[in-house]
């Protein structure tokens, strides 16, 4: 099925090198599994039972957890792959579901019927038809994201592809929750000019990468943004809320002009104040004068 094709083609699903970094894993996890496995479990056992027969249930229980271990990191890849896929699928399973469903209840003809008034009938209207194609775009954006992030690795030569977790439909676009795996971090898709390339992987106009939680540093928020909402046309019901027989007016044209002065007409007599009259110039007054000291010079004294 994935052999070579008539021009001499391989079509792979794990490319080679991810296929015996893979491998490599697997064979140490489980060596590694079977003796620290083994080793705790002809321990424990030992006291229950003969050492000889103790250890020969460690080893099998070790071997046992190895061998589970080495398959889930072989098929780690495909299951990454099925991950990627899994809406499709269960979108896949229900459709089929559903049209083996509606063709036992029902007759061909109105099987046809109902399908063409349940998918034609909301595909006609804009409104419903934007509804229909925003999952749509979700579905897209995550496999298109995921080949970008192929391509970053790729160059890299180092790190892993990302778990792209969540993505749903925005006014603007699409919202993409990722886990970063090492070998990639926010700064690595913010310099070089990732973010555009991202954009125009996902045919998107903009795409914005910023954290989602200030706990953890791998846990990423991707805003794709196709449209802008903001320079559409909003209708206002409050022109129709004015009555019909108010004039029209126009708005008066107002220049603007530096100030040149003040007029005192306009100002209140009691805040009038004569410009030269200041408050340096005023004598100031004691509030708390000094009482005369009884050591004071009385010329009745001397007389």
């Amino acid at each position: 099925m994935f052999g070579r094709s008539d021009r001499g083609q391989t079509v792979t699903v794990i490319e080679a090198p991810q296929a015996r970094s893979q491998r490599r894993k697997a064979i140490i996890a489980f060596w590694v599994t079977l003796f620290t496995a083994g080793l705790l479990t002809a321990t424990v056992a030992s006291h229950y039972m003969h050492p000889i027969l103790g250890g020969m249930l460690g080893i099998t229980v070790g071997a046992i957890l190895g061998a589970v271990l080495f398959g889930l990191i072989i098929a780690w890849p495909v299951l990454m792959m099925i991950w990627h896929w899994v809406p499709e699928i269960l979108l896949s399973l229900g459709v089929t579901s559903g049209w083996v469903w509606l063709m036992e209840a029902t007759p061909l003809w109105l099987a046809l019927l109902v399908v063409a008034i349940g998918v034609g009938g909301p595909a006609a209207y804009p409104k419903t038809r934007r509804w229909l194609l925003a999952p749509v775009w979700c579905l897209i954006v995550r496999h298109r994201l995921r080949q970008c992030f192929a391509a970053f690795i790729i160059s890299n030569r180092e790190g892993t592809l990302p778990l792209i977790l969540l993505a749903r439909p925005t006014p603007v676009g699409e919202r993409v929750w990722i886990w970063l795996r090492p070998g990639l971090s926010i700064q690595n898709l913010e310099q070089d000019g990732q973010v555009q390339k991202m954009a125009v992987a996902c045919w998107a106009r903009e795409v914005r990468v910023t954290p989602a939680s200030r706990k953890y540093a791998a846990f990423v928020r991707v805003d794709v943004t196709r449209r802008e909402t903001l320079t559409s046309t909003v209708v206002s019901p409050l022109p129709g809320a004015l009555p019909d027989d108010m004039p029209a007016t126009t708005p008066a044209t107002v220049t603007h002009q530096e100030p040149v002065g003040v007029n005192l007409a306009d100002v209140p007599a009691a805040r009038r104040r004569s410009p030269d009259t200041n408050s340096e110039s005023r004598p100031r007054r004691a509030r708390n004068p000094e009482p005369p000291s009884s050591d004071a010079y009385d010329p009745s004294d001397y007389a």
